[in-house]
C-alpha cells in the first residue's frame, strides 16, 4: 500500500498571507522576459534563502496584525513572529496592545525564543527599552543631577518610583517633609540617585538630597533666613530652615552666657538667623544669632529687636567682617615685603664681604 504524503502545516503567517484578497497582478511574459526575472524566480529565491535568526538578536521588523493579545511581526522570515502584551513596552498599567503598537508600525524587537513547530519566533521591545533606560539611568548618575520622577506605590520603609521606567526605591527617611503616605502616589518629585546597581537590579534614590542641595545651592554665609526651632538639645537648638536642618550651637546664641537655654527659644518659634557655614556635600548648615544682636545679650533680654534689625546689624556685621580680612591680608603682605627686604640686604652684605676678603687676598 502507497503510504499517504504527509500534509505540510501552513504557519500562521502563511495562513494569514492565503486568506488575503487583494488585487492580483498577472505579468506578461513579454515583461518578464523584459525585466528579467520572474515571479516562479523570486519564489525559488527566496526558497533557497537561508533565514538565520538566534535568540537576542535584533532585527527590524513590521506590525502586521493584532492577534490573541499580542500581535503578528514580519521580520523577514519565513514565518512570522509574535509579540506578546507583556513583552510590548517597559512601562504598562492595564493596557491593551492596540494602545501601545499600531499596525504597519517598523521598529527593532529582540529575538527572545527559538522557533517553535511553526517555525515561529518569540519578539519583545521591552527587553530593547529595559537595557535603554539603565544607559540612561547610569548617564544620569554619571552627571549627579536632580530629575523628576513619578511615585507609584508607597510601603513601610518608603515608597517607588518610576525613573525612565525602571522602579526605584526611595528610603522614608529621605523624604522631605512628609511621610511616605497613600497621597504620595501620582505625585512627582525631584530626585538624585543613593545607589545604581545594574547587576542587581537595584536603584536607591533621595528626595533630601536633591531638595537640600537646590537650596544649598542658593545659600552663602552671611545670609540671613527665617527659621523654625524644631527641637532644643544642651548644646543649642535645631533649626529648620526650607526644609534642611541647620544646628545653632549654644555659643552662637548669645554673646551673653546663657544659662537656661530654654528661657531663650523654644520648639515652634520663629526666628532669624545668619548662616555662618554650611557644608553643601553633606547639606549642614551652622546658624548664628550672636552676629544679629545689635547689643550683646539682645538675644537674651529683647529677641524681637534682634529679628527687626537682623539685616542692618548683619551687613553692619559683615562689613566689619571684611574690614578685618583686608587689614589682616595687608599685615601678611607687610610680612612678606619685609622678610624680602631683610634677604636683600643680607644677600648685599654677603657680597660686600667677598669683595673684602678679594681685596686682602
Amino acid at each position: 500500500t502507497l503510504e499517504k504524503p504527509k500534509q505540510v502545516q501552513l504557519t500562521r503567517f502563511d495562513r494569514i498571507k492565503a486568506k488575503y484578497k487583494g488585487p492580483q497582478i498577472t505579468i506578461s511574459p513579454e515583461v518578464e522576459a523584459e525585466v528579467g526575472f520572474s515571479y516562479s524566480a523570486f519564489d525559488d529565491a527566496v526558497a533557497a534563502t537561508d533565514y538565520s535568526f538566534n535568540r537576542n538578536d535584533v532585527v527590524k521588523g513590521t506590525v502586521v496584525q493584532y492577534d490573541k493579545g499580542g500581535c503578528i511581526v514580519d521580520i523577514g522570515a519565513k514565518a512570522s513572529a509574535f509579540l506578546p502584551l507583556q513583552e510590548a513596552a517597559l512601562i504598562q498599567d492595564g493596557v491593551s496592545i492596540e494602545s501601545l503598537i499600531e499596525i504597519d508600525e517598523e521598529r527593532n524587537f529582540e529575538i527572545i525564543s527559538e522557533e517553535d513547530e511553526n517555525g515561529q519566533l518569540m519578539v519583545s521591545i521591552r527587553r530593547i527599552q529595559y537595557r535603554e533606560a539603565w544607559d540612561q539611568v547610569v548617564a544620569k548618575q554619571e552627571t549627579d543631577e536632580a530629575f523628576d520622577a513619578e511615585c507609584v506605590s508607597v510601603n513601610r520603609g518608603g515608597a517607588i518610583f518610576l525613573v525612565n521606567g525602571l522602579r526605584a526605591f526611595l528610603p522614608g527617611s529621605h523624604l522631605t517633609g512628609r511621610l511616605p503616605d497613600e497621597d504620595l502616589i501620582g505625585q512627582t518629585l525631584p530626585l538624585k540617585f543613593l545607589e545604581v546597581n545594574q547587576e542587581e537590579n537595584k536603584l536607591v534614590v533621595s528626595n533630601r538630597r536633591a531638595v537640600v542641595e537646590a537650596q544649598m545651592a542658593d545659600l552663602s554665609r552671611g545670609d540671613v533666613i527665617d527659621g523654625l526651632v524644631k527641637a532644643l538639645k544642651p548644646y543649642g537648638a535645631f533649626v529648620e530652615v526650607g526644609g534642611m536642618s541647620g544646628l545653632l550651637h549654644i555659643s552662637q546664641i548669645s554673646m551673653d552666657r546663657i544659662v537656661d537655654l530654654e528661657k531663650v527659644l523654644q520648639p515652634g518659634q520663629k526666628i532669624k538667623c545668619m548662616i555662618i557655614d554650611h557644608d553643601k556635600v553633606n547639606g549642614r548648615i551652622a546658624l548664628s544669632t550672636k552676629t544679629l544682636e545689635p547689643e550683646p545679650g539682645d538675644m537674651i533680654r529683647d529677641p524681637d529687636r534682634v529679628y527687626d534689625m537682623a539685616d542692618e546689624t548683619a551687613r553692619i556685621y559683615l562689613e566689619k567682617q571684611e574690614a578685618e580680612r583686608k587689614k589682616r591680608e595687608e599685615s601678611a603682605q607687610n610680612i612678606v615685603l619685609g622678610l624680602g627686604d631683610a634677604l636683600d640686604d643680607l644677600g648685599s652684605s654677603d657680597k660686600s664681604s667677598d669683595n673684602l676678603d678679594s681685596l686682602l687676598s
